[in-house]
């Protein structure tokens, strides 16, 4: 039976990244996203001409009926899934004193509820010897300023990876999360002067950013087979930053 593998967010970014790495190791890849579908059907179209497998997968992880539907429509075409990266996030900046109740309600909605929606499905109906992914950040260790609201729903994320790995006893599934630092993609360039690119870029002692390509092949192994003794665990892929 064809490996199947599910990846929120994946229109862009680190997810696009992890979608087509994953598309490069056999998996077939459900490219979910939100409202971009070029995006999403241009991702696709990428694989397929490199010789592998994807459908999108339209959703808005927050919604638990869209979660409902997306995993239903996947058993119906494809049997079901193997493995799940909890990839889809956003992160609305500011100190706490002035957050908005609003961007507080959307980065729990996304970041912890998405996640929460997903993985619940994922511990019902993943294949034996099936993999959960999430996507955490290595803000979490950081603790920077404007970031408590994002890194707490980042937090909880992985508390959840750690005591879920434990209710998947006698089913040989795997879930840790991947707390990526800072990562080249459009969104974490957006608004950054070049000094203070640089500044991130000193912050590890390899003295560059990370790329969508690092954090995919780290969770590319965690989704392998040689990935299979890993398991209840935070993978801070950050190049030495905490």
């Amino acid at each position: 039976m064809e490996k199947v593998a599910l990846v929120t967010g994946a229109s862009r970014g680190i997810g696009s990244a992890i979608a087509s790495r994953l598309a490069e190791d056999g998996f077939t890849v459900m490219v979910n996203f939100v409202s971009n579908v070029a995006a999403a059907e241009n991702l696709v179209k990428k694989i397929e001409a490199k010789g592998g497998k994807a459908v999108t997968a339209q959703a808005d992880v927050s919604d638990q009926q869209a979660v409902l539907r997306l995993f239903n429509s996947a058993e119906a075409a494809f049997g079901g899934i193997h493995t799940v990266i909890n990839n889809a996030g956003i992160a609305k900046l500011a100190p706490l004193a002035e957050s908005e109740e609003a961007d507080f309600d959307l980065q729990v909605a996304v970041n912890l509820k998405g996640v929460f929606n997903v993985m619940r499905e994922a511990a019902k109906r993943l294949r034996q010897g099936g993999r959960i992914i999430n996507l955490s950040s290595s803000i979490v260790g950081l603790c920077l300023p404007n970031y408590s609201v994002y890194a707490a729903t980042k937090a909880a994320v992985e508390v959840m990876t750690r005591v879920v790995s434990k209710e998947m006893r006698g089913r040989d599934i795997t879930v840790n999360a991947v707390a990526p630092g800072a990562t080249v993609t459009e969104l974490f360039l957006s608004g950054k002067t070049e000094e203070m690119l640089d500044n991130f870029a000193k912050m590890s002692p390899l003295e560059r950013l990370g790329t969508p390509e690092d954090i995919a092949n780290t969770v590319a192994f965690l989704a392998s087979e040689q990935g299979g003794w890993i398991n209840g665990q935070v993978i801070r892929a950050n190049g030495g930053v905490v």
